[in-house]
């Protein structure tokens, strides 16, 4: 196994009424704090008013960046940075999901930055500062709340990237698995595709590691089939969102990756997706996800295969092998078609071949996406014409 850093240097508050600690965290960045928020859901279950009051206690100065899409836009990270410059705002409060995470992220970068947002995503401006961050978490599914990370999207281009800095890593998360219990049952389901991809990304993986983040990782996939159905019949269901909520955390935040190099899969393939059609990101990796485990599986990888369906799915272990991969892969299907309901096909959320082998290309790095099973760009598109 490889050598490796382990560094998260977020507070968190977990539970209940932790809001009340946001002033006092707030108040250790500076005086003037912009609030950035989505289409405005915050507002309809009370959130908004919450946590306006405790920046009022504070006695801090409150600007506004609202509006922020899901699959957020390079134009409201250039709108965030030019309200931060202008008014030179000391910290940025981030209230939503992934999406008003991740761009908030890229507006404390840009903040630093001259020109276009986009740059920085293309990797011609170096990110070095970044204003501190502090979020209150409204959907578990992302992990933004506790990572570095962020995914931009540039409809001009139709370009999605994703890009990781250490400096954009949020100081300080609030998670309320209450505030979650009005999140609908697509949006709940989605999430939990989209946690269960960011463990799979690791977790297939044939370079020998610790035993221990394998066994980690399938508790953490156990725990979301486990309570996305729960939380999906019964929204307000503490337990089932409380553990949805903090898997999602720590399904992304560094801590499953321990020493492993390997390329991610499904992610690139998904961005491609969303970046022309401008779908929900879990539902492209849920569709996405067990094509591309079919197309991966043979007699080298099936070990691995075997391995998730005896200890996720509590598949026999005395099946052959080949046998226990293939039954894994349609309990995924299962789970993530029947259980959670959402579309099976690109064809049932109206995407057909016509893009199929530009975004094959734009998937791959130098041709070749070296992931679990390397991957050309002919390897991709059939992967998702498998979707159709």
């Amino acid at each position: 196994m490889n050598n490796f850093v382990y560094n998260i240097p977020t507070k968190v508050y977990f539970g209940e009424n932790q809001l009340e600690n946001l002033g006092a965290e707030l108040s250790k960045y500076g005086k003037k704090v912009l609030l950035t928020y989505g289409g405005g859901s915050i507002k309809k279950i009370g959130l908004y008013d919450k946590v306006v009051a405790e920046i009022s206690k504070a006695g801090l100065e409150l600007f506004e960046l609202s509006g922020i899409d899901p699959n957020p836009r390079v134009s409201s990270v250039n709108a965030g940075a030019d309200i931060c410059k202008k008014e030179d705002i000391d910290v940025l409060l981030a209230v939503g999901g992934g999406s008003v995470l991740d761009c908030t992220k890229y507006i404390g970068a840009a903040t630093y930055y001259d020109g276009d947002a986009w740059d920085i995503l293309l990797k011609k401006a170096p990110v070095e500062k970044c204003l501190p961050i502090i979020t209150v978490l409204t959907l578990a599914a992302t992990g933004s709340e506790m990572d570095a990370g962020g995914v931009i999207s540039n409809p001009e281009t139709k370009d999605k990237i994703g890009l990781i800095f250490p400096v954009m890593q949020p100081k300080v998360s609030f998670l309320d698995p209450t505030v979650t219990y009005t999140v609908n049952k697509f949006h709940t389901a989605c999430g939990a595709a989209d946690m269960i991809s960011h463990i799979i990304e690791v977790y297939f993986n044939m370079n020998q590691d610790l035993y221990m983040l394998d066994y980690v990782m399938e508790g953490l996939m156990k725990t979301i089939i486990k309570f996305a159905p729960i939380a999906m019949e019964k929204p307000d269901d503490y337990e089932a969102r409380a553990n949805l909520m903090w898997t999602s955390t720590w399904a992304i935040n560094g801590f499953v990756n321990g020493g492993k190099r390997q390329a991610w899969s499904c992610h690139p393939m998904e961005h491609e997706l969303s970046a022309i059609y401008d779908i929900t990101h879990g539902l492209g990796l849920a569709i996405l996800t067990p094509r591309w485990m079919e197309y991966t599986l043979n007699e080298n990888t099936v070990s691995k295969f075997y391995q998730f369906g005896v200890n996720v799915f509590g598949l026999d272990g005395t099946l052959p092998q080949m046998e226990v991969a293939k039954k894994s892969i349609e309990m995924l299907k299962d789970f993530l078609f029947g259980t959670l309901g959402l579309s099976s096909t690109l064809t049932e959320i109206g995407i057909d071949d016509t893009n199929f082998e530009i975004m094959a290309k734009k998937s791959v790095t130098g041709g070749t996406m070296y992931a679990f099973q390397p991957l050309a760009a002919s390897d991709i598109e059939e992967i998702f014409r498998m979707c159709l």
